[in-house]
């Protein structure tokens, strides 16, 4: 079985379009693939819950607990290899991770970012957009690589930025379209 951890420290939305996903696509038996874990650095993550209603295992590691971003990074390896992943999704995971992290799960590594890759790497992506006066915004799931926003390009999805678009309006666009590529993007990568 092919296992997929799903690194989360909010709502976990795109964490549920991926489990919602996989039951649907039947994964299990097209794939031979599970979300087998789900790990927050936020206790008050309300992802979490949504995972163990579905049965899935849940871990909390708070990054505060810890003297830096090394000694958390190497303690997440620890637990995120305990469940043999064959991918580790970062959905919404707010931290930064160390090379050293990166290149322990090198090639197994996603995320998905709120702009059009690479355009408006880091935060507030949908302001600086609308600011740009860009005409459209959109997302992208990439591999992870140690430099923030950079690496390989997996799936992107284009939304118009309206002429009365505010960040938030833009943003709930934007993460429509995160919950039908991610889910997508991962399944491709499954698939090969």
């Amino acid at each position: 079985m092919k296992n997929l951890v799903i690194l989360i420290s909010g709502g976990g939305s795109n964490m549920a379009a991926i489990v919602r996903a996989s039951r649907q696509q039947d994964w299990a038996r097209r794939y031979g693939a599970r979300v087998a874990a789900v790990v927050s650095n936020k206790a008050e993550a309300e992802g979490l819950a949504f995972a163990r209603e579905q049965g899935i295992a849940t871990e909390v590691l708070d990054h505060r607990q810890f003297a830096g971003r090394e000694a958390f990074d190497a303690r997440l390896a620890q637990i995120i290899d305990g469940y043999d992943p064959a991918l580790v999704v970062l959905a919404g995971f707010m931290r930064i991770l160390t090379p050293g992290f990166v290149s322990h799960f090198e090639g197994r590594l996603i995320n998905i970012h709120p702009s059009l890759l690479p355009a408006f790497t880091g935060l507030n992506t949908h302001q600086r957009a609308i600011e740009a006066g860009c005409k459209f915004a959109g997302c992208t799931v990439h591999r992870v690589t140690a430099e923030l926003d950079v690496g390989p390009i997996l799936e992107q999805a284009v939304v118009p930025v309206l002429a009365d678009d505010s960040p938030q309006s833009l943003a709930a666009r934007v993460l429509a379209q995160e919950h039908v590529i991610y889910p997508q993007a991962v399944a491709r990568l499954l698939s090969n």
